[in-house]
């Protein structure tokens, strides 16, 4: 790494290009790209082009951005890899693919400094210096993600637009969208209307941890629309992230059953009286293992499938009490029916039923590591939260792995010790614990390390309700996390944490072009902190389980 990049994620390799001057960006500049690169082109132009008011015509005159893909570039280092090399007349970006090259832009943008990261231009500059370097880089994972919690507050359209730019500019590519809970239900679905209608909105909310005594009195909700999903959906592919849905089910479903009561288990519970839960922790009312809760989601599926292209859906599978089942006629009988033997058979019945569902029709089930218990369904993928000890499981049993280990990479979790951390939660998990996150436990054998796609971190949203509080939750540890799921690092005891520190002095600096709410090394600047408002802080470090 040279002193003049300060790139994060960190590219697998960075030269000088010889004894080349820098290239300088002017009103001359243009941008040479045949048809297959337009689109990041286009991105180029505008992104890069409001920020310094160049405007980068196309041309293939001397002085020129330069873009192509390469497909060769595939055979050594992966669909997503790219080359840029930078000397006095060219910037030349190579992809293997689109993606590839988006990514090589990325790296560019990041080399312009952080002016260009604004949405206009902050000064009368007429010229952009770029060192002369030669980059050659490709990611680890190919599934790098991120889980963005909707459903416990609503985060509106525009919100999670931004944060996809913000995706894109650390190089990840998964967005999990996680819409529905029992505090609400945010994706609307045109033959139940009820489910946003009455499951987008609950009438007053906790503030804070379960235990606390204050509650936030102004009803919360919001959904979006399907024209809302087709356009984070397009907007996000532009950007090379697919957007993952995740529908949960057997649990975490009281604002589906608040909305259509026979849903639940109402041989136990009545279940008209259901209203969307105003509080957090396990709900024990669970969807009924019924033909017509099966035929609902089925429904309910065929609209996400058309909603959302991605090859993987997920569908949860976590956190499911199985008290009222075992107190159920029907769920019982469903048992014995089926030959389940007993309520964790129950549960993998319904994972396993929608698990055929959604391969017959080309797409791959994804599910918390919970799905395991009573056999894990043939084409499922896990994501391994409550530790490391489901991802092995399933990798030694043949299944693909996302790593999201609760006690590593859950960003809700609080950042630093002490009582000016606002709201909070878990176990103290600073900047420097992320960079030293590795996703593939060192106890697997290379086949089963390989099955091992990719990592994700999560940011759960329960007493985080503005796009101030996830900001502030989720940044800066996604930058570090983005290194560790993009870089080939070294063992995390052997990690240049200080290197990554002098690097994060500039990125800083980008995040507040972009205007994140990123914690301060120092810690909460005052506005940021939550006095009063009781947390569930877990003392000790994090146990590797």
């Amino acid at each position: 790494m040279t002193d003049d990049t300060d790139l994060i994620p960190a590219p697998r390799r960075v030269s000088g290009n010889g004894t080349a001057a820098p290239h300088v960006l002017d009103e001359h500049t243009a941008i040479d790209a045949p048809p297959d690169a337009d689109r990041v082109a286009h991105w180029l132009r505008t992104t890069i082009g409001q920020a310094t008011r160049l405007p980068l015509n196309p041309g293939d005159g001397r002085n020129r951005i330069r873009l192509r893909i390469r497909p060769g570039l595939a055979e050594e280092h992966g669909p997503e890899s790219y080359r840029l090399a930078v000397d006095e007349h060219i910037v030349s970006i190579e992809g293997a693919s689109e993606a590839g090259l988006f990514w090589g832009a990325q790296t560019l943008r990041q080399l312009l400094g952080p002016d260009a990261f604004r949405r206009a231009p902050v000064s009368e500059r007429r010229t952009w210096e770029l060192p002369a370097v030669v980059i050659e880089d490709a990611p680890r994972f190919r599934w790098r993600g991120m889980l963005l919690d909707v459903a416990r507050h609503f985060m509106p359209k525009d919100s999670v637009l931004r944060y996809i730019d913000l995706l894109a500019a650390h190089k990840l590519n998964v967005l999990h969208l996680h819409l529905t809970d029992d505090q609400g239900w945010r994706l609307e679905i045109a033959a139940f209307p009820r489910l946003t209608e009455v499951g987008a909105w609950r009438a007053r909310t906790k503030l804070g941890h379960r235990d606390s005594p204050l509650w936030d009195v102004r009803p919360h909700g919001g959904y979006y629309t399907q024209a809302d999903i087709r356009e984070i959906v397009a907007y996000a592919a532009e950007r090379h992230i697919t957007v993952v849905p995740e529908v949960d089910i057997p649990g975490h479903s009281q604002a589906a059953i608040a909305a259509y009561p026979e849903l639940g288990n109402t041989d136990v519970i009545d279940t008209a009286s259901l209203a969307v839960w105003d509080t957090w922790g396990v709900n024990p009312n669970v969807l009924a293992p019924t033909d017509n809760t099966l035929a609902f989601y089925e429904q309910v599926l065929t609209e996400v499938l058309e909603l959302f292209p991605s090859p993987y859906v997920h569908l949860g599978g976590d956190e499911c009490p199985k008290d009222q089942w075992r107190a159920s006629p029907t769920a019982q009988a469903r048992i014995a029916a089926e030959g389940l033997g007993d309520e964790d058979g129950l549960q993998s019945w319904f994972i396993r039923h929608f698990d055929r569902w959604l391969a017959a029709r080309g797409r791959r089930l994804v599910g918390w590591d919970e799905i395991l218990e009573g056999g894990l369904a043939e084409g499922a993928t896990v994501s391994s939260w409550r530790g490391y000890a489901g991802g092995i499981a399933a990798a030694r049993a043949g299944h693909d792995v996302i790593m999201c280990p609760e006690q590593q990479v859950y960003l809700d979790h609080r950042q630093a010790g002490g009582t000016e951390e606002p709201v909070p939660i878990g176990y103290v998990r600073t900047l420097e614990d992320v960079y030293r996150f590795e996703p593939v436990p060192p106890e697997l054998t290379a086949v089963e390390a390989a099955r091992v796609i990719g990592t994700q971190a999560n940011i759960w949203t329960e007493v985080t309700e503005t796009q101030q509080r996830v900001d502030y939750q989720v940044f800066p540890r996604l930058a570090a996390f983005a290194e560790v799921a993009w870089s080939r690092l070294p063992a995390p005891a052997d990690r240049d944490h200080a290197g990554f520190e002098r690097r994060m002095t500039a990125h800083y600096a980008r995040l507040d072009a972009l205007g994140v709410d990123y914690r301060p090394p120092a810690g909460p600047r005052p506005w940021q902190r939550r006095p009063g408002i009781l947390g569930r802080p877990i003392e000790g470090a994090p146990p590797i389980v």
